[in-house]
């Protein structure tokens, strides 16, 4: 199947310059132009029916719709699919939701998206059975970033969280760390994200692997932010069962956790193992080993699959890598006594 990053590659231009050229957008010369559509046509790239639509859109505008922008995640994945769009001649339309289920319905059920945008990209969105009809209503082009819910008819770019929350836990227990506590997001959250279910199944299927059976009393709810990974932290320490190890499951809670660790004058990672997944911009000045996954690269795939896709298509899963930072190493010889209160009593 011929893609439009072929197109661009014969014709030695960028995939945002064929997308221009080959909808006859402006700030592309004549000599350019005419050696896309020659590259084009050599190869046989023909653009699908969703492709066509999003050409001849009225608004030219892109919706772009996430639970909260001011999650690291979401923020960088707007921002690569931003900089791609403007690059493809569109403007973008945020909707950010705020966490909240009452704007998910108003956004997705009063038909308003169909009257603004041109095409829809949704990042992590949870959808109810009865959104799929809505979704269908809007007649749109679309895609989807980072777990969500799938919409038929719709290509995704995503991860594969399971295999992350493996790779993160994996690498615990090879170290030789058998009590790891896990902080997770909210499961009474209103945007209760699908990657929640998955890094948890991906938690327990590392432990079961290897021979342990999961303690529920290591495992801690939380917002998926500083404050809510220093709140999980605090309540791990307060149940006084002993760990030797935290897995969190985005990178903003372990480092909310790092700071709870350091106020009990727990050491990281001679009494304490930390581990996350992402790759903030951040973690490298606090030495947190976690399991990288590409942020920017999943809006940049996002806008590519959207502008120009060649037909239907599933998945585009993009690779994650353990990155060992210094917030990792072998267990303390001794478990859990070192785990006081902040007043230095055992909690």
């Amino acid at each position: 199947m011929i893609r439009i990053d072929d197109v661009a590659r014969e014709a030695g231009v960028s995939t945002a310059t064929v997308s221009r050229a080959l909808r006859g957008l402006p700030m592309v010369s004549e000599a350019t132009r005419q050696r896309v559509l020659e590259a084009a046509t050599r190869l046989g790239y023909i653009a699908s029916p969703s492709a066509s639509r999003l050409a001849g859109g009225r608004t030219g505008c892109v919706g772009v719709v996430v639970p909260r922008i001011t999650r690291w995640f979401f923020s960088t994945v707007v921002e690569a699919a931003e900089h791609s769009l403007h690059e493809a001649g569109y403007d973008v339309l945020l909707f950010n939701l705020g966490g909240s289920e009452q704007a998910r319905l108003k956004l997705l059920r009063t038909g308003a998206l169909r009257q603004r945008v041109d095409a829809i990209m949704m990042i992590s969105m949870p959808l109810q059975p009865d959104d799929f009809a809505a979704v269908s209503r809007l007649e749109l082009p679309g895609v989807t970033v980072s777990s969500g819910t799938p919409v038929p008819g719709w290509p995704s770019v995503r991860i594969d969280d399971v295999a992350a929350a493996r790779d993160a836990v994996g690498h615990l227990i090879g170290l030789g760390h058998t009590r790891i506590a896990r902080i997770c997001g909210k499961s009474s959250d209103e945007l209760a994200l699908t990657a929640h279910v998955d890094r948890q199944r991906g938690y327990h299927e590392a432990l079961r692997h290897a021979g342990i059976v999961p303690d529920p009393a290591l495992e801690v709810e939380g917002a998926l932010d500083l404050a809510g990974g220093a709140a999980a932290a605090e309540e791990l320490l307060r149940r006084g069962v002993p760990f030797t190890a935290i897995y969190a499951i985005c990178d903003e809670a372990a480092m909310g956790a790092l700071t709870t660790l350091r106020r009990h004058g727990l050491r990281v990672p001679e009494d304490v193992s930390l581990i996350g997944i992402d790759d903030h911009d951040l973690a490298p000045a606090v030495g947190l080993t976690t399991v990288a996954q590409p942020a920017a690269e999943q809006g940049r795939r996002a806008v590519e699959t959207l502008l120009s896709p060649t037909g239907p298509q599933g998945d585009v899963l993009l690779p994650t890598h353990l990155t060992i930072r210094e917030s990792t190493a072998p267990p303390p010889r001794t478990l859990g006594p070192e785990i006081t209160s902040e007043d230095g009593e055992r909690p």
